[in-house]
Order: C-alpha cells, then structure tokens, then sequence
C-alpha cells in the first residue's frame, strides 16, 4: 500500500509511529523559574553527536494541557534539562508521568521516584534511572505545523554530566542484559531490549565478518 498522506491511511490505526521503530525514551526532567519540578517522558528522542556528546527531542506547544508545554518552557526559561533514560523497572514510573497535570504539579511525587541533585544544571535527575544526562540547551527549533495551533519544536542539548549506575556495567562496559532499557513502538505496545547482535565493521576484515554474521543470523533465528 502507499500512503501519500499521513493523515488519511485508510488503516483502523494511524501507523506512523509504529514504523520507525524501537525509540529509546528521554524522561525529560526541568525545572521551572519558579523552582517547580517537572517530568515527562518523550519518544521523540535520540543522540545525535559524539564531540561533544548532544541529544534531541521533539516536545510540542503551546496547546492548552498538551504533551511537553511545561518541559518547553522550562528549556526556553533555564537553558538546562536533563534526560533520564528509562528501563523495564521503571515503566509504571515513566507511564504515570505521562499523564497531563497543571503546571504546579512536580511529576517525581505524582511517579514516586527520588529527585537527585546534578552537577552542572538545576534540574534533578531521576535517582533510580540507570542513566541521567544533564545537558544545557544549545538550540531551540520551531518546526512546520499542520495541525495549529499545536506548535512542533526540536530541542537539541549539549551533554555536560552523565550519571551511569554501575550496577549496569560488565568489565567497565554497558550489558544490556543488566540495563533493560525501555523503547517506544507503536500504539500502546513498548519493547525491552535485554540480548544484543555484535557486528564488526566491514573494513576490518570482510570475509571475516561476513561470516561472523551468518553465524549470528543463524543462532538468532533471523534471515541472513
């Protein structure tokens, strides 16, 4: 089938954000100018450099009580924010700060989980996240709207502190099987990573690692 536009697929569900799928979760913790916490959790979400390490996300607003009002502008007021990334643990957590609340409403409390103090920023950062980027806006983008007065923004973040709970490290590296992190599909549906593929890169040795990957294909059962 193909689908010239999105908002009329013909389908008994929208299927745009069950295609570009897994996408990792950036609990996003601010802090208003009025030292009001806040935390919401957003889909729209990846690392996007190296050097120096930055994040983006995809918060929208203005729309009265909608997604990302008050994490935006918190950005726009303190220039600071921090991603807490999200594990199967703290599904519930993250799920009920997802819910719409006033302004006033610190998100920690109504989730149960321990703000924590940073480093560098204001904001705190989620104690029981296995990682906690704390990162100073770098630019703020106002992307096209079909749908006003709903307003698409991107923020982009430069990482300036990473917090990694080392219960999550094997030989001083990330196991995924320990991290668990939570990903976002489509629908209400969430995927929680726990096994991992390794794939060395083409230009090291290519017979190699061609047939390392034949291998691999095979003991996972996938097609190769």
């Amino acid at each position: 089938m193909f689908i010239n536009d999105p908002r009329d697929h013909g389908l008994p569900h929208n299927p745009w954000k069950a295609l570009v799928v897994p996408r990792p979760i950036g609990w996003i913790s601010t802090q208003s100018a009025a030292g009001v916490n806040n935390l919401a959790p957003f889909s729209y979400f990846n690392s996007v450099a190296d050097f120096p390490p930055m994040v983006m996300f995809a918060p929208i607003g203005p729309k009265p009580n909608g997604d990302g009002k008050d994490t935006y502008q918190n950005i726009l007021q303190t220039q600071q924010f921090v991603v807490n990334l999200v594990n199967a643990d703290l599904a519930a957590a993250m799920n009920a700060s997802s819910e719409h609340f006033d302004s006033d409403v610190d998100e920690f409390s109504v989730a149960g989980v321990t703000p924590a103090p940073c480093v560098h920023v204001l904001p705190p950062r989620v104690a029981q996240a296995p990682v906690s980027l704390e990162c100073i806006l770098v630019s703020s983008i106002t992307l096209p709207t079909d749908k006003p007065p709903i307003q698409n923004n991107l923020v982009i973040g430069k990482v300036v502190g990473i917090h990694i709970d080392e219960n999550i490290l094997t030989d001083g590296m990330v196991d995924i099987s320990k991290y668990k992190p939570l990903a976002r599909l489509g629908y209400f549906d969430y995927l929680v990573a726990t096994a991992t593929l390794s794939i060395g890169r083409p230009d090291l040795n290519p017979t190699e690692v061609a047939a390392e990957l034949e291998s691999l294909l095979k003991q996972q059962n996938l097609p190769g």
